[in-house]
């Protein structure tokens, strides 16, 4: 048995006897919070490790130094405590990133998101039938359907809070009404609707999870615009940091550890989980027995953590007898494009609000399926409409930038100010698919390891592509969109056309119905490990066109569902 940083052997029978719990849920996020409450009120015993801090509200501020440019949410890579290493498009040396790096604190990336709430479309889980194949892909269909996750997205949204208006999106199937009506809007989502209908396209509320009245007993947003890369101090931001841990929490049988990371899971000689090894805060290996272990760590450390599992039925990883673990990593393709108004000219026609208001809260899927864009296949993306984000010092460095660093000094402090009072940004994101394929996956860094001596995660990153090309034309036609705005922008142009979001992180343990061609089966257990499961985005086998949380979060109440049936029938040993 290997030691601890600061610990001695562990004697994992022994701490078995003593300590056992129903289920372990590794991480604490969208993947791990739906699955420690849906089983807790079943009447599970369950334990969840996060190896992140547990931050409260007085914690979240406004400072950009503390919060964006020193990764309060994230680990740094120097000195090497907990590292990822990346290569990107053919190159064969890595180099340390943080990249890949979701959110490291109780919540996960939901304590940061800026909570823009998409479903999937019905086309998504079909994207292999549909298009027929797609030439150097890995992409296959999933073996459930929309129609089958629908009623999880419903009660996410309900368990958490997200507030939209229903029946506004033509490329959305029916759903229920959102749970909270939706945000106000900046007037200027206005212009965005008639440029977009100018070019027959479609502009619809976007969904946000924020609570735009008082809801489960959190107060209604305070428009205070610091939603992305910040935690809400309000708590209006539904993250499960506020909604759902604090009612696992209620419940009284879930125990919420942070600050232990989990470095291996221990499975029997029958293949049947035993539980997991765990580095407590003091650098302590400890064992925690379990009847079922859920992996909810990210694609990318959930892979390296069945990786690091290795013993002799599993030599090359736990559930890894196919090689599959780590393999058909997605992110999303990301373009943006940028227009800088006149503000003066928008007051003027549009009304004080203009200034006031931080959300533009309008996006367009036209693309999101379209036949006739000339392209080898007809899935596109979405185009999310935003206010550039209020970050002083983020503000200073982009304008900088696009000087080519010519100002500085006192020209930069006018730009500055011009940028504040002057003008107003206007901005799309563009969520597009990130084809599966062999150049894209997660492995063990041969030579790199993190503070407790452990390989860290290695990611090999390319583009299919085809995916390039789908990114850029939704680029254009994002682009389209602001040109077509009235009054008439001062420029336009893009940021980037062909980006990748590396927050957004799916497929490394893709489910599916076949042992052979998938690590986990259809309710995200392991194929080959009994009573093990993964609900991060791993499970994935496509990264759609939309933020991918919502998806995760309805996944993990689906295979709750599953797990609670399986307890009361008496199917999980003791």
């Amino acid at each position: 048995m290997s030691l601890g940083r600061a610990g001695g052997k562990v004697r994992a029978a022994d701490m078995a006897r003593k300590q056992k719990v129903d289920v372990v849920v590794v991480g604490s996020g969208a993947g791990g919070a739906p699955v420690a409450l849906e089983l807790a009120r079943a009447g599970a015993r369950v334990v969840v490790l996060e190896r992140g801090p547990w931050y409260a509200p007085r914690d979240f501020t406004h400072d950009e130094v503390a919060i964006c440019r020193r990764n309060f949410f994230v680990p740094y890579p120097y000195p090497q405590q907990h590292p990822h290493t990346i290569r990107k498009r053919g190159r064969q040396r890595a180099h340390l990133t943080t990249e890949g790096w979701v959110g490291v604190c109780v919540g996960g990336g939901t304590v940061h998101m800026s909570g823009f709430t998409y479903r999937f479309h019905p086309e998504d889980f079909e994207l292999a039938s549909r298009s027929g194949g797609i030439s150097g892909s890995t992409v296959v269909d999933w073996p459930i359907s929309y129609e089958q996750l629908a009623p999880f997205y419903d009660r996410a949204e309900a368990l958490i809070g997200v507030s939209g208006q229903a029946g506004t999106n033509p490329f959305e199937p029916p759903r229920r009404p959102y749970p909270l009506p939706p945000l106000p809007p900046n007037p200027t989502a206005r212009l965005v609707e008639q440029a977009a209908s100018s070019l027959g396209m479609h502009a619809f509320p976007t969904a946000r999870a924020i609570v735009s009245r008082p809801y489960g007993g959190r107060p209604p947003c305070n428009l205070c615009g610091f939603c992305g890369e910040y935690g809400c101090e309000n708590g209006s931001k539904s993250s499960v940091l506020a909604s759902l841990l604090p009612a696992a929490e209620a419940t009284g049988r879930v125990r919420i550890m942070p600050g232990c990371m989990v470095r291996r899971v221990r499975a029997d000689d029958r293949d049947r989980v035993q539980g997991v090894e765990y580095i407590d805060p003091d650098g302590k290996v400890r064992f925690l027995g379990a009847r079922v272990v859920v992996l909810a760590a990210t694609a990318i450390e959930t892979a390296r953590l069945l990786l690091l599992s290795k013993a002799g039925r599993f030599p090359d990883g736990l559930a890894n007898r196919t090689g599959l673990v780590g393999r058909n990593l997605t992110f999303s393709t990301f373009g943006k494009g940028t227009a800088i108004f006149e503000r003066g000219r928008l007051v003027e026609k549009l009304g004080k609000a203009v200034e006031r208001l931080p959300f533009l809260l309008r996006s367009v899927q036209d693309d999101y399926w379209n036949e006739k864009n000339g392209l080898a296949l007809p899935k596109g993306g979405t185009y999310n409409f935003l206010l550039h984000h209020p970050n002083a010092i983020n503000a200073g460095v982009r304008l900088a930038m696009d000087s080519k660093w010519a100002l500085w000094g006192e020209k930069l402090k006018q730009r500055i100010h011009r940028y504040f009072h002057e003008e107003l940004w206007v901005e799309f994101e563009v969520f597009g698919e990130f084809l599966p394929h062999p150049g894209c996956y997660v492995d063990l860094d041969p030579r790199v390891v993190d503070g407790f001596g452990l390989p860290v995660a290695r990611i090999t990153m390319d583009h299919h592509p085809l995916a390039d090309e789908l990114n850029r034309f939704c680029t254009r036609r994002g682009l389209d969109i602001l040109e077509a705005m009235r009054p008439a922008p001062l420029s336009v142009k893009p940021w980037t056309w062909a980006g990748t979001t590396y927050h957004l992180q799916h497929g490394t343990c893709r489910f599916g119905s076949n042992p052979e061609e998938s690590v986990l089966d259809v309710n995200c257990q392991a194929h080959e490990v009994a009573n093990l499961y993964v609900t991060d985005g791993s499970f994935m086998p496509t990264s759609g066109a939309v933020p991918a949380t919502p998806t995760i979060l309805a996944n993990s109440l689906r295979v709750a569902r599953h797990l609670a049936g399986r307890f009361r029938r008496g199917e999980i040993p003791r």
